[in-house]
Order: structure tokens, then C-alpha cells, then sequence
């Protein structure tokens, strides 16, 4: 079996929490209570944690030109589902922070990212790469 991370995070809204991951990211929903819900990102678990007060990024960092939300989360996908899922998100109306893109064309660790926001601020990216192999390449 392969190892399953776990990550869980704050949202400022459980149902628009529940619209965006299930409905535009197209997420199975798992358990859920009045403070929490689980979904499944891709065979992992998330969790959006009820807070008031605590989603959203906090700063950003450069890469390569680009101004870096921090934190973020994703997914790294194999390249034609990175393209599958940016044609999808674009056709949902998703407002993007960085458009899906070529970084570090031509060099090791070549890959495709894009940055979008959900409903509560936090920022997710996610990559796609020709070779999974390549992931961490130097």
C-alpha cells in the first residue's frame, strides 16, 4: 500500500468548503460533523476545520519570477491530468493566482504549476510533471 498523507486546515465556511472541494474539485466527500469535514484529494485525506479566524495565506515567497503563496497545498500529477484538471478549473469560472504554466522550462525539475485560491483564502498548487521520476531531481 502506498502512504496516504493527511492534511488538515481551516475554512472560513463548511458549505462553501463543501461547494468548492466537492463541486469544483470534484472531491468525495468522507465523515463530516457541524466543525469539520473530510474529503478525498486524489486518494488523500484533507480536512476543512471550521475557524473564524484562522485560513488564508499569510506571505509568498519568489520562484522562479513568481510571487509564492505560503502556505500552500496540492497535488503533483502526471502531465496530461495537470492539463485535464487546469482545463477544468478554467471551466468553472476558478479565478487563478498563478496561471497554469511551464516553470524551469528546460531545466532539471521541469514542470507545470498553478495557484488558486479556495473560497477561505488558502492556496493550493498543483504540479504536473512528464516523468514522476523527476520529482526531486536535482
Amino acid at each position: 500500500m502506498n502512504n496516504l498523507f493527511h492534511l488538515a486546515f481551516p475554512v472560513n465556511d463548511l458549505s462553501t468548503a463543501r461547494e468548492f472541494y466537492g463541486g469544483v474539485l470534484g472531491c468525495n466527500e468522507g465523515r463530516s460533523s457541524e466543525c469539520w469535514i473530510d474529503f478525498d484529494l486524489y486518494g488523500h485525506q484533507i480536512v476543512t476545520h471550521l475557524s473564524e479566524n484562522g485560513a488564508g495565506v499569510k506571505v509568498t515567497n519568489n520562484v522562479d519570477a513568481d510571487h509564492v503563496p505560503v502556505p500552500h497545498f496540492g497535488i503533483i500529477l502526471p502531465i496530461e491530468e495537470f492539463k485535464e484538471l487546469a482545463e477544468k478549473l478554467k471551466s468553472k469560472g476558478v479565478e487563478f493566482v498563478i496561471e497554469p504554466k511551464i516553470r524551469f522550462e528546460g531545466e532539471v525539475g521541469e514542470q507545470a504549476t498553478m495557484f488558486f485560491l479556495d473560497p477561505s483564502g488558502n492556496a493550493l498548487e498543483f504540479k504536473g510533471f512528464k516523468d514522476l521520476s523527476t520529482v526531486f531531481a536535482k
